[in-house]
């Protein structure tokens, strides 16, 4: 296995002081000096212990550039391990060991020629007992996802500020044909999204690792595990919703498919207005409301796509149908002939783009992957590191389709309800 590429800058894990064992350039004929030999110095330092299994080689290289990278345990066995994109340091492919000892041997070359090699020799800690934040990495694995499928992982507990920065680091992502983004925080901290300015090109390849098993997360808490997937994205399919016409338009590679008539939320249980993206479907699901304020029923439907946490779908209903195309009578669903909620099911995939428009109240952030329901330049403000020069704002007065990187998530666990 090999490391997933970073796209976001980063700086060294500096787990303790760091050893350097410079050597100066001898003088040559008395009227100048050969060129200083580079040097590199490494953390975790040399002789450290309690060292977390998150931990990374860090290289800070003076006078030349790593040319080799050795990580091996106690035992003499490689550790794979890949480097950062700015050079800060190289991150095994997988968790290391608790309380092995683990030694890292980087050659480091100057423009001379001249090369200079650095050990430290180090100890992981012992499994930790503090409490793990649970991580779900909203991302399968061997999937085809639409264009509009954002990474997405969600933490409980919800992530701190002070914390954020550490975690994003450790997530990890590469595209193929290479297509950069960055990672956008709910403000609660319960979700993080990754995403470039544009919907993915059709055919992308999509690695992803969250690398957090035993990451310290703040002082009370550490990462609960290391999660890998590699998915491609499919072909492109978009549906608008118009409440004014109440209407739904199926569009494919932009020209339109169909066009099918709908019955929204009714003015005391509306619908979303936004971008939303399909996060699951079900060829049978039942809606249970009972705990809702609105709710109290119980119903069996067919050819249900979730859009929300919050129990707003796109579903079978052909008890209205009648009022499909004029009048809105649902609980806050699309309702939609059985005839067309079985046609769309053949069509769409988990992550194609579902946008509303014209309803009583907006899309709430974080009630579903709304990763897509800003501008780009919102949603860069939501990264906890530094954003890459090519993907700062751009301040256009015609914004890219965009993500949430404000707000706060409803109740981690999904509601079933619909209507």
């Amino acid at each position: 296995m090999t490391l997933l590429a970073v796209t976001i800058a980063a700086t060294p894990l500096a787990l303790g002081g760091c050893t350097a064992d410079q050597k100066s350039g001898a003088a040559t004929s008395g009227h100048a000096k050969a060129a200083a030999a580079p040097s590199v110095a490494l953390t975790p330092a040399d002789r450290s212990r309690d060292v977390p299994v998150s931990a990374e080689v860090g290289t800070r290289v003076t006078g030349g550039k790593v040319t080799a990278v050795r990580l091996t345990d106690d035992k003499g066995v490689p550790v794979p391990a890949e480097p950062r994109p700015d050079g800060s340091g190289w991150v095994p492919n997988r968790p290391l060991q608790n309380s092995r000892t683990y030694t890292a041997e980087v050659t480091v070359a100057g423009d001379s020629g001249r090369t200079s090699t650095q050990k430290t020799t180090f100890t992981t800690m012992a499994k930790s007992t503090k409490p793990a934040v649970t991580s779900v990495l909203y991302f399968t694995d061997n999937q085809t996802f639409g264009t509009a499928m954002p990474v997405t992982v969600a933490f409980d507990p919800a992530i701190p500020k002070e914390a954020r920065a550490d975690v994003q680091r450790r997530l990890f992502v590469k595209t193929d044909p290479p297509q950069p983004g960055t990672w956008s925080w709910l403000e609660d901290g319960s979700q993080v999204y990754y995403r470039a300015p544009d919907f993915w090109k059709p055919g992308t390849k999509i690695s992803v690792r969250a690398g957090l098993e035993g990451l310290p997360i703040g002082k009370d808490a550490v990462g609960d595990a290391d999660r890998t997937a590699v998915s491609r994205i499919g072909r492109q399919v978009s549906i608008d919703i118009d409440n004014a016409t109440k209407q739904m338009s199926v569009f494919q590679d932009g020209k339109l498919l169909k066009k099918i008539p709908v019955s929204l939320g009714k003015p005391s249980t509306p619908s979303s207005s936004g971008k939303m993206v399909i996060m699951e479907k079900f060829d049978r699901t039942t809606f249970d409301t009972r705990n809702d304020p609105n709710g109290g029923y119980v119903v069996d439907v067919d050819d249900a796509q979730r859009l929300t946490w919050g129990g707003e779908f796109i579903h079978s209903a052909p008890w209205s149908e009648g009022e499909q195309g004029y009048t809105n009578t649902s609980h806050g669903c699309a309702n939609v002939s059985a005839t067309a909620a079985d046609w769309l099911m053949g069509i769409t995939k988990v992550g194609d783009l579902v946008t509303v428009r014209g309803t009583e109240v907006p899309l709430t952030p974080g009630n579903g992957w709304t990763a897509w329901n800003t501008s780009w330049d919102e949603f860069v403000k939501g990264s906890a590191l530094p954003v890459p020069a090519g993907l700062q704002p751009t301040h256009s007065a015609t914004p890219h389709p965009g993500a949430v990187a404000g707000g706060s998530s409803p109740a981690p666990a999904p509601s079933a309800s619909g209507g």
